[in-house]
């Protein structure tokens, strides 16, 4: 039982660290999504248009992946935060990629286009999972010489 206090109480700071500075990150990076894409999702949102609430969940869920797998496997503050700037330059590139195939993404979603509003989720989702499982590697120490 002594075991097990004495590795929270020497743990909790380093889990508390990391903690905030994920949800910083998080909360940050959905800031700087919304405010660099054109839609204005939250506006959307507050007059019903569902494609927003389900595009502004794919951002969310999009760039929680990939900040969580940094959680799990940086070493440092720092490095946790690369790789949530990385993230976050990733889902703007997906959401341009969706963007260029649809033709007027924005538009879409403004239209309360459920189709397009799924596809950018979809897009999200499966960018952030691969850039999750590709943190692990990319994170591994670097066998000396």
């Amino acid at each position: 039982m002594e075991a097990a206090i004495d590795s929270f109480s020497h743990g909790f700071d380093n889990f508390l660290i990391s903690t905030i500075v994920a949800g910083l990150l998080l909360t940050g990076s959905c800031v700087v999504y919304v405010l660099l894409t054109p839609m204005k999702e939250l506006e959307l949102l507050r007059q019903g248009n569902a494609s927003a609430g389900l595009a502004l969940a794919g951002v969310i869920i999009g760039l929680a992946i990939p900040m969580a797998s940094a959680l799990a496997f940086s070493i440092s503050v720092f490095e946790q935060i690369i790789w949530g700037v990385v993230a976050l330059l990733i889902q703007l590139l997906a959401f341009r990629g969706v963007d260029l195939l649809l033709k007027d993404l924005p538009k879409r979603i403004e239209n309360d286009e459920a189709g397009a509003a799924i596809l950018l989720i979809a897009v999200k989702i499966s960018s952030a999972l691969i850039i999750g499982a590709a943190l692990w590697p990319a994170t591994a120490p670097v066998p000396l010489p």
